[in-house]
């Protein structure tokens, strides 16, 4: 037994030092990848920050030569520059990404969908009302293939991209635009209140729901009032009298920046609006109000100097960033309701 002791405890000896003399012989490599792994970390932390900066608001074109454009030209621009922001901004569009940084990233993806929803808007109100005289009018061929290339799902990342639908309903209104300036009888746009009272209704809603979904942030009970006004309405399920609402903790953020981009992109229409509409405002003596949505929505854009969505209480300690947006969108909301109504007055 001694002998087979000896020869056991004599083999753990070689395999120890011939494992301890390959640890030692073997080169350190480990802080060399720690140092690669540091520096790639940072790369991708700085061109995350870079790529989440939205973008500045930009100067609605509506001259041309020094001379000012015909109708519907300022609107077919600011939504062709709205576009063209969306799609070469820092890091392009990231909303379809997989890859890393930008599959980590939320807050400018939202924002992205808030502008590409008021594209969607304004293309549908340009091809079925600002390019039509009456509801029996032929529809223009670029803007009808504009409007469905906007439409197209903004998460899809291949077969096809997402970026490049929306490319084709660029190209499809710039050839408006160009047939828009000139002298082509068969291209008009009808600057008309009750054309552009159908835009600021749907409008109306975007700015309505974000103001409601905002607000939830810090959860309440409403009293229901889907029916209020309407003694025979019914709705499909039951409805309790009280409901109660809250944003997920998680999706304050996301609701937060996607009503930021939503007020970006609707400065900038309404910009043009203000040009292409003028003597319609004029006419009903609204281009204050008009100006007014625009001062609101400007207000909404300030620089945001915390690093991150605070969600206090109303009146807590800590802020509330998702009600305070709220406030400058249900000011920008009920101007924009004002002044569908002074369109309507004759």
């Amino acid at each position: 037994m001694s002998f087979f002791r000896d020869r056991w405890e004599s083999l753990k000896s070689r395999i120890s030092f011939g494992l301890l003399r390959n640890t030692e012989n073997r080169p350190r490599r480990w802080p060399l990848v720690s140092v690669v792994t540091i520096v790639i970390l940072l790369l991708l932390l700085i061109l995350s920050w870079w790529w989440s900066r939205e973008p500045e608001t930009f100067w609605v074109q509506w001259e041309i030569d020094g001379q000012a454009a015909p109708a519907g030209y300022a609107t077919t621009s600011a939504l062709i520059q709205a576009s063209r922001t969306l799609l070469d901004k820092p890091g392009g569009y990231l909303s379809n990404d997989v890859a890393p940084p930008s599959v980590f990233l939320d807050n400018i993806p939202n924002w992205e969908f808030g502008v590409l929803v008021q594209i969607r808007d304004l293309a549908k109100a340009l091809r079925n009302d600002y390019t039509r005289s009456q509801s029996q009018s032929v529809e223009d061929e670029d803007l009808a293939k504009a409007e469905p290339a906007f439409n197209y799902d903004h998460e899809s990342w291949i077969l096809p991209a997402s970026e490049s639908q929306y490319e084709e309903g660029v190209d499809y209104l710039e050839s408006f635009q160009e047939r828009l300036r000139s002298p082509n009888p068969n291209t008009q746009f009808f600057a008309r209140a009750d054309n552009l009272r159908e835009w600021l209704a749907v409008v109306e809603k975007r700015l309505g729901s974000l103001s409601q979904r905002l607000t939830a942030s810090v959860g309440q009970t409403r009293v229901n009032v889907d029916l209020a006004g309407e003694t025979a309405a019914e709705t499909a399920t039951p409805q309790p009298a009280n409901i109660t609402v809250k944003t997920p903790w998680l999706e304050i953020d996301d609701v937060f920046f996607e009503a930021r981009g939503t007020a970006w992109a609707l400065v900038h229409f309404l910009r043009a609006a203000e040009k292409d509409f003028a003597q319609v405002l004029e006419d009903k003596n609204a281009t204050v109000s008009l100006r007014q949505i625009i001062r609101e929505l400007e207000s909404s854009l300030a620089p945001v100097r915390s690093p991150i969505i605070l969600n206090g209480g109303g009146f807590g300690f800590t802020a509330n960033h998702s009600l305070v947006m709220a406030s400058y969108l249900s000011r920008a909301n009920s101007a924009v309701i004002n002044l569908r109504e002074l369109l309507d007055q004759g």
